[in-house]
C-alpha cells in the first residue's frame, strides 16, 4: 500500500492546480484520472479552443492552459496515475484508503475530488453504429491530422462550432449539419463560423455513411427533402456527452444530483475528503475554471490542517520567499 499526503481525483484544471498547491504546501501528491493524459475535458473535448475567462490571460488555448498547469506543478513532482479509476474508499485508523482499478491502494492523509462532471462518454452518432470502418471521431486532439480532409461536423453546440472554426483553415472542406434550425452554441461563435467558408445545413441529419475500411462519403437528408451525398473522409460527431459519477456514488458522499455538496472549506460530509471544481455544489456556486482554481487552493489548505493540526491554514503567499 503506497502512502501519500493528498490524493487528487481528476486531472482537469482544478486537479492540476490542487497538485501544484499541495506541493507548494510541502505535501506529497498523487493525481488519479481515468483519461490517459492530463487535462480532463479540456484536453479531451476542446484542446484548441480559446478560453477567455482565466485571470491573467486575455485568451489561452485549452492545450496551452493544461501544459502550463502541468509545468507549474512539475517542481513538486506529483505522481500521475492516469488511465486508471478511483473505485473504492475505505478508512484505516481514521485515514482514507483509496482503492484504484487494478487493485493498487493509496493510504492518504486526505482526498481532494476534482473530477469535473465525473467520467464522461460521448453521445454516439446513430448512423455510425452501423458503420464498421474508421473515420468517425468524437474528439480532435490533433487538428493538423485533418489537414486537406473533407470534414463533416455533426452537432449544434459550442463544441461543433469550435471545431468548425478550428478546422476550416486546415481542411479541404468543412460542412456542419444540425438537426434543428436553432443552435445551442453561443451566438458570437455561430456568427464567426457563418463568416467562414463553412457550409451549414440545418433541419438535417446524417442518414448513411459510405465506405469500406474508411469513410468516403455521407448522405445528409434535409427534413422533407431528398438525400444528398457528400464526399467525406472524417466525421466529427460533436453531440455532447453523458456524465457519470461512477463509483463515487457508492462512497456515501452527500450528493445534489450529479454534484458533491461541500461547505465553505470545500469539505464533504466524509472525513478527510474534500472536493473542488465543477463537481461541487453549494449556495451561489458558479462553474468556471477560475472558480475551480480558488476552490482547489481552499480545499488543499484545509486538508493540510486536517493532515497536520499544527499546520497553518494560510501558509503565506507563494511570493513571500522570493
Amino acid at each position: 500500500m503506497r502512502e501519500i499526503d493528498v490524493a487528487v481525483i481528476g486531472a482537469g484544471p482544478s486537479g492540476l492546480f490542487a497538485a501544484y498547491y499541495a506541493g507548494f504546501r510541502g505535501l506529497s501528491v498523487a493525481v488519479v484520472d481515468a483519461l490517459p493524459e492530463p487535462g480532463g475535458q479540456v484536453t479531451a473535448m476542446y484542446p484548441e479552443k480559446l478560453i477567455h475567462d482565466v485571470a491573467g490571460f486575455p485568451a489561452i488555448r485549452g492545450r496551452d492552459l493544461i501544459a502550463n498547469l502541468v509545468a507549474q506543478a512539475a517542481p513538486f513532482d506529483p505522481r500521475y496515475l492516469l488511465g486508471t479509476r478511483a473505485e473504492k474508499l475505505t478508512y484505516v485508523d481514521g485515514r482514507p484508503v483509496l482503492g484504484l482499478a487494478g487493485g493498487e491502494q493509496l493510504a492518504c492523509g486526505a482526498v481532494v475530488i476534482t473530477g469535473g462532471l465525473g467520467s464522461f462518454t460521448p453521445r454516439p452518432l446513430p448512423v455510425a453504429e452501423r458503420f464498421l470502418g474508421t473515420g468517425i471521431v468524437y474528439f480532435v486532439p490533433q487538428p493538423a491530422d485533418l489537414t486537406n480532409r473533407d470534414v463533416l461536423i455533426v452537432g449544434g453546440g459550442d463544441s461543433a462550432f469550435d471545431w468548425a472554426s478550428t478546422l476550416q483553415p486546415l481542411a479541404r472542406s468543412v460542412t456542419l449539419v444540425h438537426r434543428r434550425e436553432r443552435f445551442r452554441a453561443h451566438a458570437a461563435t455561430v456568427a464567426r463560423v457563418r463568416a467562414l467558408p463553412v457550409r451549414i445545413v440545418v433541419n438535417a441529419e446524417v442518414t448513411r455513411l459510405h465506405g469500406g475500411g474508411t469513410v468516403t462519403g455521407a448522405e445528409i437528408t434535409v427534413r422533407g427533402g431528398a438525400a444528398e451525398l457528400l464526399p467525406v473522409d472524417t466525421v466529427v460527431a460533436a453531440l455532447g456527452f453523458t456524465a457519470d459519477l461512477g463509483p463515487l456514488t457508492e462512497w456515501g458522499l452527500r450528493l445534489d444530483r450529479r454534484h458533491i455538496v461541500v461547505d465553505s472549506t470545500m469539505a464533504t460530509n466524509l472525513p478527510r475528503v474534500f472536493a473542488a471544481g465543477d463537481i461541487t455544489e453549494y449556495p451561489g456556486k458558479v462553474r468556471l475554471i477560475a472558480t475551480g482554481f480558488g476552490e482547489a487552493a481552499t480545499a488543499v489548505n484545509n486538508a493540510a490542517v486536517v493532515i497536520d493540526p499544527a499546520a497553518h491554514l494560510f501558509p503565506g503567499h507563494s511570493s513571500d520567499g522570493s
